[in-house]
């Protein structure tokens, strides 16, 4: 089933805890007793909230158990009414709609790995470590955050992680030196970074030196770019042949949404996948999101339509 297909269902707050101050950990069961569908490691799910409010969550429990889904959300100084509302208004028994999973972070083989968590970013890393301990991969495992208290799932991850866990605390040791870390490329390794965009700036730029593939990233926040190079494109649906024009300063999806065409969308900032569409010829692809890697970038197969575009021409739309 395509991300445009995708079915939504009822779950239940079986648990709701506080992990720090400014994080909840919601454990979710299916309303329907049914088992929920099967995951990966680095896939997320969309909840949708009241006042047509949808998030993405990332999974963070065991792939292994699908009588529930564990989320782990920080409240957002900037909320725009998802995470307040979940730490404020959610509480167990309570019904939410989701949709998913959905993963654009998926966890390549490699022979060893490194995964670089900052604060809540630990969560979409958890599985893959976990997924690590079992096939017998060697990893390491570094958490980086203010305070130890702002580290969620600490005692867990030292429970199962021992000797592979680094925490760094930055009210004890500063900042982690990152460009020291990661400076020497290690072979046959690949780093997977989740976190606040300093984290992952810090991370890009302690990981200049590594080969193209060998360092993903999952980005909470949009990534920057200048709408001044921005130009009017066409765009085809291919199943009826329509062409639309793009203006330089509409998205294609509010040009597809206004003429009716239905595309299913969450954060509008490409960083979370859900309005992938399928391009099947014309371009270049002006790419802007953070979810594909720059392999997938490459191959010009796929786009997020919220925010990329196209340098000129048509592109043609699997729509």
């Amino acid at each position: 089933m395509s991300s445009q297909e995708e079915a939504t269902r009822e779950v239940e707050v079986a648990e709701k805890d506080m992990l720090s101050p400014d994080i909840v950990s919601l454990t979710l069961r299916p309303a329907s007793g049914e088992p929920l569908p099967s995951w990966a490691p680095g896939a997320h799910i969309d909840v949708l909230l009241p006042g047509d409010v949808t998030r993405q969550y990332s999974l963070c429990g065991s792939v292994e158990d699908l009588t529930s889904y564990r989320l782990g959300v920080l409240r957002d100084p900037a909320s725009r009414g998802g995470s307040t509302y979940i730490h404020d208004s959610v509480a167990v028994g309570d019904r939410l709609t989701i949709r998913g999973p959905r993963n654009h972070f998926e966890l390549a083989e490699a022979e060893r790995y490194i995964f670089a968590a900052g604060g809540i970013g630990v969560t979409p890393l958890i599985p893959m470590a976990m997924e690590a301990l079992r096939n017998g991969t060697d990893f390491t495992f570094l958490f980086c955050a203010r305070s130890r208290q702002a580290m969620a799932y600490l005692p867990e991850l030292q429970e199962h992680l021992g000797d592979h866990l680094i925490v760094n605390a930055d009210d004890e040791s500063g900042l982690f030196d990152l460009a020291a870390y990661l400076r020497d490329v290690q072979p046959e390794t690949m780093v997977y970074a989740c976190g606040p965009k300093p984290f992952l700036d810090a991370t890009t730029r302690a990981t200049t030196a590594w080969p193209s593939g060998w360092v993903r990233f999952e980005h909470f926040e949009p990534l920057e770019f200048d709408d001044s190079t921005n130009v009017a494109f066409e765009v085809e649906l291919a199943n009826s042949g329509r062409v639309l024009t793009v203006p330089e300063d509409r998205s294609i999806l509010s040009v597809l949404q206004d003429v009716g065409v239905r595309v299913l969308t969450s954060c509008t900032e490409g960083t979370c996948g859900t309005c992938e569409i399928a391009v099947l010829g014309g371009g270049p692809i002006d790419h802007r999101d953070a979810v594909l890697t720059e392999e997938e970038h490459a191959s010009g197969e796929m786009m997020m339509v919220c925010v990329s575009r196209c340098k000129g021409g048509r592109l043609i739309l699997d729509l």
